[in-house]
């Protein structure tokens, strides 16, 4: 384990910029948010986010700061005054660092046309004239250059400034700063090459195949030009260049050409997901509301113990291939039939959850959960009536004489209670996509369940359930946010083809939860290089580097497999040690690489 990271006085602005501050797209929004108060605690830096002002919704995250209160407010009030649409002000976050935002769609096209001319001049990056994205990225770029500028100018003390750029979409700065030999020392980070995953999702020997590919032809071939060019020019012209993982410096070795000189690991805020003693009654209450959404969902088509139900689950973007739900399908499919073949009265309900295109909830699936809600109303309603009259009674009754409760429930609550679950009840297998995808017929787990016959038979231990849509507090099925969803689950099941770092995994061990990676992931390989004996951990790491399909399959299969045969003591015990295990990726141990990287850039030795 890391040794947490020793105060270190750098001397130095740190300026760090990304696409992701203050807005939520991906991980790096997650990477950023949760280190900032570690970065303002360990390194006393002056510290400050650059971010784009893209979404007027941002501004509940923030708090404004007025023009004078420092350097940063300063040069962000100056580019106001020259007419751009600039906010500067505090991130509402655990930390509270200062962030300046630049409104990348506030530049008119005549201006923008200028910059991106230059871009080509100078640096021979051609970028096209009808791409919002590209344009916005261009944009920004300009912005936080002007920006830049401004700190210089109005910057009296004599402290460097370390500029720190994450992806191609932040660091179009770095070209400028070179070229012009700006006093910035730059660090750039990629977290996954822009070629990569498209090369993961279309070559079966990827990683074999990574020396002999040319990045330019294969930018060509899937259209990703501008992105790569600008990505590979950041990761030539950077100070420092750094990227995430293991499993990413190789990637960046063959399509950047050029060898990350740190590793910078991802982490979390681990306090954020502390709850002490809590977390396993914290478990034991949100499974209970998983259970209401699997009561609705199955139990009007057929039965099973929920005491004897274990609840597995994999999540994140969909990429059938790259995110492993191709492999986490096949082992599912495989214990299926193990399980059954051994007539186990164990039940497995997996929960695949990701975003698709869809129209709506399917109206079977919100009419089941609405006829359980009605069920359940009706029988409160019986208890109570019971109960006021069997209170009532209990006074007239001769001793050890118990009167007829049947008798306490009036005609109307039990036709009512009939009624409700004649409607609920079914002869159809439970749905196993939970919404009306606009492409279902082609969807691929959709297909893969098909012609599997993984449909959700009354006789199947493995349940689907697929979720084609983020769960959040507003979800009309669960009721609940995607924490609580984690703690209420058993095991995250994430053996990724291709995943630069995969935080999900990880939040899975803040939260308690035992999980499945791959070391294909930089989690994974991370966990296989840095933690003996993994698996007695709750960290289970599947082989896919090395190791064919059906190989991986089936020892992902035996491990769902061992999991399903630990009893409810063994499952606690092993909750108790993942959440210990977590403490290892907070910030607190794993902010001193970024600290190596900056002290690279100066270079300065600790005080």
């Amino acid at each position: 384990m890391p040794k947490a990271a020793k105060s270190v006085n750098l001397g130095a602005h740190l300026l760090e910029v990304a696409w992701e501050v203050c807005n939520q797209v991906g991980g790096i929004y997650t990477v950023i948010r949760s280190k900032t108060s570690t970065v303002t605690r360990i390194s006393q830096l002056d510290y400050c986010l650059v971010g784009p002002f893209v979404n007027k919704a941002i501004l509940t995250e923030v708090e404004a700061l007025p023009d004078d209160v420092d350097l940063y407010a300063q040069a962000a009030a100056s580019l106001r005054k020259r007419g751009y649409d600039v906010f500067y002000g505090t991130w509402l976050v655990t930390g509270k660092p200062r962030v300046v935002l630049l409104n990348p769609n506030a530049i008119e096209d005549k201006a923008l046309n200028v910059v991106k001319y230059l871009l080509w001049k100078n640096h021979g990056v051609s970028t096209p004239g009808d791409v919002k994205l590209i344009n916005q990225i261009v944009a920004f770029g300009y912005l936080t250059r002007l920006f830049f500028d401004e700190v210089l100018k109005l910057k009296k003390d004599k402290m460097p400034i370390i500029a720190h750029f994450h992806e191609w979409m932040a660091g179009l700065p770095i070209l400028d700063i070179k070229r012009d030999k700006l006093p910035i020392k730059t660090v750039f980070t990629t977290h996954a090459t822009q070629l990569g995953r498209h090369l993961a999702i279309n070559s079966p020997q990827f990683y074999a195949h990574l020396p002999f590919f040319k990045w330019e032809d294969e930018a060509k071939k899937f259209g990703v030009e501008v992105e790569a060019k600008i990505e590979f020019e950041c990761a030539q012209h950077c100070d420092v260049f750094t990227t995430v993982s293991e499993v990413t410096a190789r990637e960046c070795k063959h399509l950047l050409k050029r060898v990350p000189d740190v590793i910078l690991p991802n982490g979390l805020n681990i306090e954020r997901f502390e709850a002490l003693h809590e977390f396993q009654n914290l478990h034991v209450q949100n499974k209970e509301q998983i259970h209401r959404f699997v009561m609705s969902h199955f139990f009007q088509s057929y039965s099973f113990d929920l005491s004897k139900t274990l609840y597995f689950f994999t999540s994140g973007r969909y990429e059938y291939k790259n995110k492993g739900f191709d492999l986490t399908l096949e082992a599912l499919y495989r214990l299926n039939a193990k399980l059954k073949e051994e007539q186990s009265d164990i039940t497995v309900v997996m929960f695949f959850v990701t975003k698709r295109d869809f129209t709506s909830v399917k109206p079977e699936v919100l009419h089941a959960k609405a006829m359980l809600q009605e069920i359940q109303q009706t029988t409160e309603a019986i208890q109570q009536q019971v109960g006021k009259r069997l209170f009532f009674e209990s006074s007239l009754q001769r001793e050890n004489q118990l009167p007829d409760l049947n008798a306490f429930v009036d005609e109307y609550w039990k036709l009512r209670y009939r009624r409700a679950l004649q409607a609920w009840k079914t002869k159809k297998n439970p749905h196993v996509v939970t919404h009306q995808l606009v492409q279902e017929n082609s969807d691929e787990i959709v297909q893969y369940l098909k012609n599997k016959n993984l449909l959700n038979h009354p006789t199947d231990p493995v349940k689907i359930v697929y979720h084609p849509d983020f769960i959040t507090t507003n979800s009309p099925l669960f009721g609940m946010d995607y924490s609580q969803f984690v703690r209420g689950c058993h095991l995250g099941i994430f053996p990724s083809f291709y995943e630069p770092w995969g935080y999900t995994p990880l939040e899975c061990m803040a939260s308690g939860i035992p999980s499945v990676t791959s070391d294909l992931s930089g989690f994974g390989d991370y966990v296989v290089r840095e933690t003996p004996e993994y698996e007695k951990h709750g960290l289970y790491v599947i082989e896919r580097g090395k190791r064919t399909f059906d190989w991986s399959a089936k020892q992902l299969t035996d491990v769902l497999y061992r999991f399903t045969q630990l009893s409810m003591r063994e499952r606690i015990q092993q909750r108790n040690v993942v959440e210990g295990k977590s403490a290892h990726f907070d910030w607190q141990n794993l902010i001193g690489k970024y600290l190596e990287a900056y002290q690279m850039a100066l270079p300065i030795k600790k005080s």
